[in-house]
């Protein structure tokens, strides 16, 4: 196969899906080695195309996909160990966490991709950040912080945000 037909097909790929797809998974259905997929990731990136690379595989950002969920930004404020109501609110009413956004004093917006949209999958964040010692990026703000949630409509949203409203989990001037 050639490389360009390789890429696009890498491309085509992220599209489809929602969510993150390993180097490992595009390999194999490309039958090519995972560093080739790396290598072909970095050329894609050099083109314009906006992809994140994620603890679980590659995706393209929210603005290069074609999802059609609902997506809005919202702001937080809380301490560390309010995370998981934090996290269980969104879930459990159906969002998806794509996202943590803080602003740095030094070197502006700093973003992590979290994808999470389950509690298994709030568990297991919640477990990689416990066992690894390390902070949380709302730490660099004291717990304030902004997350980009996907649903399936509007509706959802506002749910989303009167439970965080409700638990005193959103930011407030």
């Amino acid at each position: 196969m050639e490389p360009i037909t390789r890429r696009n097909k890498i491309v085509a790929a992220l599209k489809k899906n929602k969510t993150p797809v390993s180097a490992s998974v595009l390999a194999k259905k490309l039958h090519v080695s995972r560093q080739i997929i790396v290598g072909d990731i970095a050329l894609i990136r050099a083109t314009g195309i906006d992809i994140t690379a994620t603890p679980k595989g590659y995706i393209l950002t929210v603005e290069e996909s074609i999802d059609e969920r609902y997506i809005k930004k919202i702001a937080c404020a809380h301490k560390a160990e309010e995370t998981k109501k934090e996290l269980y609110a969104i879930v459990d009413n159906g969002g998806e966490l794509l996202d943590v956004i803080v602003e740095h004093p030094i070197y502006g917006e700093l973003k992590g991709q979290l994808n999470i949209s389950s509690r298994h999958d709030a568990d297991l964040f919640l477990e990689k950040i416990s066992k690894s010692q390390a902070y949380l990026l709302s730490a660099l703000t004291q717990g304030i912080h902004l997350h980009t949630i996907a649903c399936k409509d509007e509706s959802v949203f506002e749910r989303i945000s009167e439970q965080l409203s409700a638990e005193r989990l959103l930011y407030q001037d």
